[in-house]
């Protein structure tokens, strides 16, 4: 089995019907990779999600190595979206939503640096637009506690193992961990 796929790049080519649409990558982390995976699935505009790991200092992790916290790498979630459709302060809005962004190193009972809030940026204007979105959210009180989201520059993102891909609307699940 030869290496998993990797995306470096910012701008996503468009595929056959769409020449004239400019596709947009986002990443983000926010605890377990599947339900997050779940929910942009279901976003208007969203082209594709996939899962995998970014952030560490190991090429090509699997998920045992990322599970047993020796790579530095989150679970996140790629996105490739048409800006047209949906914007990336909407899916910085709805990743705010789908966790809770106070937790360091864990959501739920998830614990580890792999589960930590993160939103990996491919363009200055996304990381401008995600320390928007914090600055609102803490001007708001929206948690009790601080925000401790990172925000990076977006590195290489490794691709999960196939069984990762779709892992709950393979199983029939709709979600594994929303709050609301």
């Amino acid at each position: 089995m030869g290496p998993k796929p990797q995306i470096t790049g910012g701008v996503a080519p468009a595929t056959e019907g769409e020449a004239s649409v400019s596709l947009q990558q986002a990443m983000f982390g926010a605890g377990c990779f599947w339900g997050v995976e779940a929910t942009f699935r279901k976003v208007p505009g969203v082209v594709d999600a996939a899962v995998g790991y970014s952030g560490g200092k190991t090429d090509n992790p699997s998920y045992k190595q990322v599970c047993y916290d020796a790579t530095g790498h989150a679970e996140v979630v790629h996105l490739t979206f048409d800006p047209a459709k949906v914007t990336y302060e909407q899916l910085l809005e709805i990743f705010f939503k789908m966790h809770d962004p106070t937790q360091l190193n864990r959501q739920g009972p998830d614990i580890g640096d792999q589960y930590r809030s993160a939103v990996f940026t491919y363009s200055p204007e996304q990381a401008s637009a995600a320390r928007a979105a914090i600055e609102r959210l803490t001007a708001a009180k929206r948690f009790r506690r601080p925000i401790v989201t990172t925000i990076e520059p977006a590195p290489t993102f490794w691709k999960a193992e196939d069984y990762h891909q779709r892992y709950l609307e393979k199983r029939g699940l709709d979600n594994c961990h929303v709050p609301e």
